[in-house]
């Protein structure tokens, strides 16, 4: 056991064209091996990890001016980069207008 508590971060986008509007539908990019959809079984790959997933619960646990790859990895999402994507489990705005 590492922690008692386990703190995500969760990276999301919106179509809307007001992200502050109280209707806007926020959409969760969904990461490879990273907890998220409860409904979804557990990833299991030991020994190894993967090496996003794994930075993203590590940075949890700090700000993003220590994690300053988040800034650019949200980005990275807001321009539909493919590189970037094929890394997530998901993309919410797949075939559509980016975030």
């Amino acid at each position: 056991s590492i922690t008692r508590e386990r703190t995500e971060i969760i990276l999301q986008g919106t179509s809307s064209l007001d992200p502050k509007d109280p209707t806007a539908v926020w959409e969760e990019f969904e990461f490879k091996c990273k907890p998220g959809d409860l409904r979804r079984r557990p990833c299991l790959i030991s020994p190894y990890h993967y090496r996003l997933d794994w930075l993203m619960w590590f940075a949890a646990f700090q700000t993003y001016e220590q994690n300053e790859w988040i800034i650019h990895l949200a980005g990275k999402l807001l321009a539909q980069e493919e590189e970037t994507l094929s890394l997530l489990a998901t993309n919410p705005f797949g075939g559509r207008d980016p975030p």
